[in-house]
């Protein structure tokens, strides 16, 4: 178990069953005690194998529009904006006094979202970031399942349909700037953080409410107890709120969730597009939530600060990108549970392993589930602890909210660390992740295609050229014994045993333009199949940088053209296991149709393969490896 659980606990809050009795004495032949009939229990949650159980009447529940008050003024209209929100709530705690705590999913997408927003185009003559000289200047996400049809009596989604049968609340809000809030979107900076962060203070006692008819209101329903969750961008927000530190927010579950919003839309220097989105940005995604009235109406010159801010040409990281990074968890007192998938190209696996690798710094109560979907929530596939007991997602993320907002003692804290997906869909658990029995292991670049842990001899090096515009990845990492002008690929011998990584894997690498003062560079770790199978090739994980930041990602700096010089990036976290009699591939190239600019070709890179390797966070070591 990982002992930075420590001893937290939320006090319980225990409903206890009262009975009342009332005395009374008529005097006839002899005193006499007369029982009055008993008042109804006050309801409570009942909980059966460490869960709330269903019941509460969701036909009878409670469902309210409330406008928050923010401390904000997005779109400098002076006044303050508020935010729209929409609860359900058993109806007992109107008729019965009974005090619960909420389930909130904040959202920028509950309705008039900007569908055909133009995005910016990626094929360019030349790298912007190519006449820079010396200095630098200083989405759409996935919204499947979001935009969601309104049913009479019945919030959209499904977190109302189960959670207020069990004794909760559960808040759905509009983010400032969009839908039914007021306000112009910001995407991810401190406004939209404070703008969510309202809600929970009107909870709280802390902001004021009004209805729709001008009326002020207050959640006296709550004990002030809440725990947030959403995916993606809804997964996002959490985040966002939890670094605040934020009185009464006790637990957060991210699910596929965001966590810099400079690694969603750049790497290394480079401008990288989140997957499938060639061409979106901070300023689209801006529109996208806000909507096409609002954003070429009252909101037209807060978009055009993003589109001006976010700097395409560069790319580099800068003040405004650290407003909306999260990676600090000094204030965090939430509780975290982190879910993502293993193959989200959209929120890519570094936003889950960042923050996991902060929490775990300050010593915040944290769960990790990892599934083998994409940008996705996990399946139903169940999960066998160590003590046989067996759950599925749903209710391990029932138990973790039972256990932070009711106080239900189920030993969900307890229980292993990390729960991850296998390659066969079979869930498995660890102590902890990355798998503290990983060890680096520096995999050697060989000419003319090979991978070595051994030394290497000689000063071989080794050309190609940028033709990326035209040729797609899947293309480039075909056939690795055959030479290609465009990319080198390089593999490991047939492997003796299951080799599993989990961790960064880090690139260093040697290596030279010839011909152009910069390029993009791109590398790929694939899974082969053995030599001459037609096992398709997997992509296991990617990582992309601008040779210009090689010091640094908010530092460009120029490339004299024809020198060598040393790399080093990561990257995507991964837990993958490599299968026995498969080859594990390294694939070298520069252009990147699916994610990054496309310049025209004929860019010439040449890697010095003495001084290049692929480190490998590999569980047993060189050893496992067996090469």
């Amino acid at each position: 178990m990982d002992t930075s659980w420590g001893t937290a606990m939320p006090q319980a809050r225990h409903l206890l069953l009262a009975s009342a009795a009332v005395t009374g004495g008529l005097v006839l032949a002899a005193p006499a005690t007369v029982a009055a009939a008993p008042a109804d229990p006050p309801p409570t949650i009942v909980v059966e194998n460490g869960m709330t159980q269903p019941v509460f009447s969701f036909a009878d529940a409670i469902e309210e529009r409330v406008y928050v008050e923010t401390p904000l003024d997005t779109n400098h209209d002076g006044r303050r904006d508020r935010v729209a929100i929409d609860i359900s709530r058993p109806r007992e705690t109107a008729t019965a006094g009974f005090k619960v705590p909420v389930i909130f999913e904040h959202s920028p997408y509950r309705k008039n979202v900007w569908g055909d927003v133009p995005y910016h185009s990626v094929l360019v003559d030349e790298l912007p970031q190519n006449g820079l000289g010396d200095r630098a200047a200083a989405a759409r996400a996935d919204a499947a399942g979001i935009a969601r049809a309104e049913a009479k009596g019945n919030l959209p989604g499904s977190l109302d349909d189960y959670y207020v049968p069990r004794g909760y609340a559960v808040v759905l809000g509009q983010s400032v700037g969009t839908a039914d809030s007021d306000g112009c979107s910001t995407s991810g900076d401190a406004a939209e953080t404070l703008g969510t962060k309202a809600v929970i203070d009107w909870l709280n006692g802390r902001a004021r409410g009004w209805d729709a008819g001008g009326a002020p209101v207050t959640a006296d329903w709550t004990t002030g107890d809440v725990g947030m969750t959403g995916g993606s961008y809804n997964g996002t927000l959490p985040n966002q709120v939890a670094t605040t530190g934020v009185e009464g927010l006790k637990t957060i579950i991210p699910v596929a969730a965001i966590s810099s919003w400079y690694d969603y839309y750049r790497a290394n220097g480079l401008v990288v597009a989140p997957g499938t989105f060639q061409g979106e940005d901070l300023d689209v995604l801006a529109k996208f939530t806000a909507g096409q009235a609002r954003s070429e109406g009252d909101c037209a010159d807060e978009m055009a600060a993003i589109t001006a801010a976010q700097d395409r040409v560069t790319g580099d990281y800068s003040r405004y990108w650290a407003e909306r990074d999260y990676l600090d968890a000094r204030r965090v007192k939430a509780s975290v549970f982190v879910v993502h998938g293993l193959n989200d190209w959209n929120v890519k696996t570094e936003h889950f392993a960042g923050w996991w690798d902060e929490l775990a710094k300050r010593h915040v109560p944290r769960k990790i589930w990892l599934h083998q979907g994409g940008h996705s929530g996990p399946s139903s596939a169940p999960v066998t602890l160590p003590n046989g007991k067996t759950w599925t997602y749903k209710q391990t993320e029932n138990r973790w909210f039972d256990y932070w907002l009711w106080g239900v003692r189920n030993g969900v804290t307890s229980e292993p660390t990390a729960v991850v997906q296998r390659e066969n869909a079979a869930y498995t658990t660890y102590r902890n992740w990355p798998d503290p029995a990983a060890r680096d292991v520096a995999v050697r670049l060989a000419a003319p295609s090979s991978l070595t842990t051994g030394r290497t001899w000689g000063r071989t090096e080794q050309s190609f050229v940028d033709e990326g515009r035209t040729i797609h990845p899947d293309a480039l990492i075909a056939n690795p014994e055959v030479a290609s002008p465009n990319r080198l690929a390089y593999t490991s011998p047939a492997l003796t045993r299951d080799v599993r990584l989990s961790g960064r894997p880090e690139m260093r690498l040697r290596m030279a333009i010839d011909n152009k003062p910069d390029a993009n560079l791109t590398v790929y770790l694939v899974d082969y199949g053995p030599a001459g199978s037609t096992t398709a090739p997997f992509v296991v994980t990617r990582g992309w940088m601008d040779p210009q930041n090689r010091k640094s990602a908010a530092r460009t700096e120029p490339v004299r053209t024809g020198k060598l010089y040393d790399y080093r990036w990561t990257l995507q976290p991964k837990d993958y296991v490599f299968p026995a009699g498969h080859r594990i591939g390294v694939v070298i190239f520069s252009t990147d149709q699916e994610y990054t600019l496309l310049p025209l070709g004929g860019t010439r890179l040449r890697v010095a393969t003495s001084g290049s390797e692929l480190h490998i966070p590999v569980v047993g070591g060189r050893a496992a490896l067996g090469f």
